[in-house]
């Protein structure tokens, strides 16, 4: 007779799995805490965090139409809250462009699409199941797309040599997750959850390999200057500014005295010259 019957196992996957899901959606926290203490959102983006709420919703309604996976409800419950959480500061301290572009990825992920995916499953399939198999592969179509969001970041990664813009917490945690709901999915005998899982833990291995690699590479960011530092530039700049002008002043008197020594000496010899015409005009005239 084995410990453990499949259910339990399941059961017990799932706690696991929204534990870790707990952390994954925690650990983009330092992140929002530097974009907040620096009033910016540096080069960070919007993509993971938009497609992350997309998935969550989609999860919680596939959740409420298969029934009975409050494991399911509860941790995409607390996906969309802190996804939205974490939008609204993007939002407040990002440009104006990543603003715009932003505002277009939810309202076409998360209000058309969503609302065009229940609208669409409700009127056309009629059947329960058939709800479940349509939302199903839907969802594990954006499972993917969570796990392959940070695609974009791991190329940033290679360009610039730096991690500075990969968190590994992120990327170790994802990887965790991964493994949990994969044997969560595969106990329960759900695929949907179980094979998005499969490339989510590809994709994480991929990115704590690029974190080993270029972890120690030196970081090109530019210093957090604080106002008595700009005070202090802008002080040194008027220096430089007034020494170039006193520079150029005195080579300009240097030149002006210069040319009318020339003057002065010209004069001179002019005189010495009529002085000595003069001389040979009375020798002349004797003679």
């Amino acid at each position: 007779m084995p410990l453990f019957t499949t259910i339990q196992l399941a059961f017990a996957f799932g706690i696991l799995g929204n534990g870790v899901s707990f952390l994954v959606y925690l650990s983009p926290l330092p992140t929002f805490y530097r974009i907040f203490k620096r009033k910016s959102t540096e080069g960070f983006q919007s993509i993971p965090y938009s497609v992350s709420l997309f998935s969550a919703m989609l999860y919680l309604y596939y959740a409420y139409l298969k029934k009975n996976e409050i494991l399911l409800i509860t941790i995409n419950s607390f996906g969309t809250g802190i996804q939205l959480i974490y939008l609204t500061i993007f939002m407040i301290y990002a440009t104006k462009s990543a603003k715009i572009f932003a505002t277009k990825l939810l309202i076409g992920f998360n209000i058309v699409a969503f609302g065009a995916i229940v609208g669409l499953t409700y009127i056309f399939a009629k059947e329960n199941e058939l709800r479940i198999s349509i939302v199903g592969w839907i969802c594990a179509v954006f499972s993917v797309s969570v796990f392959a969001a940070p695609l974009s970041i791991m190329r940033r990664v290679i360009q610039t040599k730096s991690v500075e813009f990969m968190p590994f917490p992120l990327s170790f945690f994802l990887t965790i997750c991964a493994v949990m709901w994969f044997f969560y999915g595969l106990l329960k005998k759900d695929m949907y959850i179980a094979m998005p899982n499969i490339l989510g833990f590809s994709f994480g291995i991929a990115q704590m390999i690029l974190y080993a690699i270029y972890r120690n590479r030196k970081q090109q960011v530019l210093p957090d200057l604080s106002l008595m530092d700009l005070k202090e530039i802008a002080i040194d700049m008027k220096t430089v500014v007034v020494e170039i002008i006193q520079e150029n002043v005195d080579d300009e008197n240097k030149n002006k005295n210069k040319n009318k020594q020339e003057e002065v000496d010209s004069v001179d010899e002019k005189k010495d010259d009529n002085d000595k015409q003069d001389v040979v005009a009375l020798t002349t005239s004797n003679v």
